[in-house]
């Protein structure tokens, strides 16, 4: 079903709140997502989406929207430029195709990843500030083979659009999972223990730990990693079970810590293969 606008309908008015209001994309259960790679991993995922919204007008639409609108079955709504434009991501252009999707939500309590036999990673990201961040470390962990990505405590949202641009879709392959801290961590390892599992909970710390090169990861890891912070708190490092650092002149934000820890423990895998 395709239908055409020329003016702000409320339907536009709330898809242009999920652009910055976290309570209403949360309420709603809805967010947008914008970009050519990050629709399409949507739709290759079968993530819900509930409307596709295309610009009307000049510029005709790229090839790509227009297989996108002809064969994915979402419903779609074209929009003039004008209206087309409250869609935009801040400081970006108008865009040709902009995506409704349905919010996703795994309770940690029914998360269990792996097996003994294949024994999963999983990344927890304790109280990140910027969606950007949130995202770019989500892209890591699905290129590195995550088998989840935990979000603690008070924090960005995974589906605000900045997140979702800067996952470059990622976000579509892996659960993305809240918790309020430490303890749920925890015991979310004491249950992947209860089923044969063998995890431990390794933290990064700029300060403390070992080299990460130099543990072995052969076991199933969560590795948790604070926002820009050198140092995990003191309630994070009275639940890991190993700390590590990655050996550097300088400090790396979690994302860049990520993607090396998250390397390393790939590239210890390979080698038990």
């Amino acid at each position: 079903m395709t239908r055409r606008a020329n003016t702000r309908s409320a339907a536009v008015e709330v898809w242009h709140e999920y652009l910055s209001n976290k309570a209403k994309r949360l309420r709603d259960g809805r967010f947008l997502v914008h970009g050519r790679r990050a629709i399409t991993r949507a739709l290759e995922c079968r993530w819900p989406l509930e409307t596709l919204v295309y610009r009307l007008g000049a510029p005709e639409p790229s090839e790509w929207a227009r297989q996108v609108l002809d064969t994915s079955g979402v419903p779609s709504v074209g929009l003039v430029p004008e209206v087309m434009a409250g869609l935009a991501e801040p400081s970006g252009p108008v865009p040709e195709l902009v995506a409704v999707a349905v919010s996703q939500r795994t309770e940690l309590e029914d998360f269990a990843p792996g097996t003994p036999w294949d024994p999963p990673t999983v990344v927890v990201y304790d109280r990140p500030a910027s969606a950007v961040r949130l995202g770019a470390l989500i892209r890591s962990s699905v290129a590195y083979g995550a088998g989840g990505v935990i979000v603690t405590g008070t924090a960005a949202d995974h589906y605000d659009p900045q997140s979702v641009r800067a996952s470059d879709g990622a976000l579509f392959a892996i659960p993305v999972l809240r918790a309020s801290g430490p303890a749920q961590v925890a015991a979310f390892r004491a249950r992947q223990r209860d089923r044969g599992i063998a995890t431990r909970i390794v933290g990064s710390d700029d300060h403390g730990g070992i080299a990460v090169d130099e543990l072995r990861f052969g076991d199933a890891t969560v590795l948790v990693l604070g926002d820009e912070s050198e140092r995990l708190a003191a309630p994070w490092q009275q639940v890991c079970d190993e700390l590590v650092c990655v050996p550097t002149d300088g400090t790396l934000g979690a994302p860049a810590a990520a993607a090396v820890a998250l390397y390393e423990i790939s590239r210890q895998r390979r080698l038990l293969r």
